[in-house]
């Protein structure tokens, strides 16, 4: 899904699943781990915990998403995203609650 939204704004940078690096892949599930442990999350709280993660792992704000340089555009306040990028964390968090529904 953030795969299919991210090409949708020209953002070709992600790949598919199997060819993705582990970082990135822990990054995802540890997402939809907070949403399916944490339902009233929002999506702010997504971008929150997302951002936490970055940071911690030694990732910085950047222009331009540059993983070697461990650089992100992202790596700001919620409230300080594009509504295109806003729209990710809800996307996500959406994508995450009505797939939970067949796991039980």
């Amino acid at each position: 899904m953030n795969r299919a939204y991210c090409q949708a704004l020209g953002d070709h940078s992600q790949v598919p699943w199997e060819d993705a690096p582990q970082w990135q892949r822990d990054s995802a599930m540890l997402g939809v781990r907070l949403h399916i442990e944490n339902p009233e999350a929002g999506p702010q709280v997504s971008h929150e915990s997302w951002m936490a993660q970055k940071i911690a792992e030694g990732w910085v704000y950047g222009q331009t998403k540059d993983p070697e340089a461990k650089m992100h555009p992202c790596i700001v306040p919620f409230d300080a995203l594009s509504i295109e990028q806003q729209a990710k964390d809800y996307i996500f968090r959406g994508v995450v609650h009505e797939l939970k529904r067949f796991l039980s």
